[in-house]
């Protein structure tokens, strides 16, 4: 039996929750997925999955070997990876997604330059403003500004999202300039759709700061939500890098200079490192030195 294909059909139908399409990303047969699996039950001495019509689920056996059988395919992929000859170029379609404004501001310029060094690939972007599953909608890499990481994927992080809390001057002339965030409570506050609708969180003076916020207008995408500040609508919280320019021209203001709003990370995150191909492993590398090189991305 080569106990490590064992392992590894072991894996992908624990991680697909069915032996049928566990058997069709393996492009193997389900009578041998079955097959694998027995055997492996056999060489372990312990039965590692309960099967009904409905449902397969891991035994407690199941759950103790599933995190080893893990570690050592990943070990066979590093040594494979190991003894791959360094000058293989990457080729092929790498699909990637990100939110609209991220993607516009930063990271379809990465990209440009991205395939101008390895001509050899393709990258299909995905701009959406929700949260993506990687797997049912076949992407191989996203890039999340979060604090909440998804614990079954993988993430490496880039760099640091700042934000700033902005009105236009109208605004505030009419409705006064906010010294404490607590007072916020009592404005307009432009939120987005899918995160921080009620609550911005904020430090001063090294002591944390949690706010209920509320207003007339949410959206899911930071233009919109810059758009409607600019118009005197009310006060919003928004990525500094976004801000910036509206601030420099005097269309918005930063208020609330004694408050830290907190800090997102910037992540690529993807499914698995096993088989990682070249297109997703020099992009991550990519993404890291492109960010790192990058003061506004990081910390200080």
């Amino acid at each position: 039996m080569d106990r490590l294909k064992a392992m590894r059909v072991f894996v992908e139908v624990a991680e697909r929750g069915s032996l049928s399409h566990a058997a069709d990303s393996l492009d193997m047969s389900r009578a041998m997925v079955s097959r694998y699996l027995a055997e492996l039950e056999e060489w372990v001495g312990a039965r590692l999955l309960h099967r009904t019509t409905r449902k397969l689920s891991l035994t407690s056996a199941g759950s103790e070997m599933l995190p080893r059988c893990r570690q050592m395919l990943e070990m066979e992929d590093e040594m494979q990876a190991a003894v791959t000859a360094p000058e293989a170029a990457p080729r092929g379609i790498l699909r990637l997604t990100c939110s609209v404004w991220l993607g516009q501001s930063y990271i379809a310029r990465a990209v440009a330059d991205y395939v101008k060094r390895y001509p050899a690939t393709a990258v299909d972007m995905q701009l959406l403003n929700r949260a993506v599953n990687l797997v049912e909608e076949g992407i191989d890499l996203a890039i999340r500004i979060t604090n909440d990481l998804d614990p079954n994927l993988i993430a490496r992080k880039l760099g640091l999202c700042r934000s700033v809390v902005c009105a236009s001057p109208g605004y505030l002339r009419q409705h006064g300039t906010p010294q404490r965030a607590e007072q916020l409570a009592l404005h307009n506050c432009l939120t987005y759709s899918y995160f921080g609708k009620s609550l911005w969180e904020f430090s001063r003076d090294g002591q944390p700061v949690s706010v209920p916020v509320g207003g007339n207008v949410t959206a899911n995408e930071t233009a919109a939500l810059l758009e409607a500040a600019c118009q005197g609508v009310g006060i919003t919280m928004q990525p500094l890098q976004a801000a910036a320019p509206l601030l420099a021209s005097g269309q918005l203001v930063a208020v609330l200079d004694s408050y830290r709003p907190r800090d997102m990370g910037i992540y690529a995150v993807y499914a698995s490192r096993r088989h990682m191909p070249a297109t997703l492993r020099t992009m991550l590398d990519f993404l890291a030195e492109s960010f790192a090189d990058d003061a506004m991305w990081q910390e200080g």
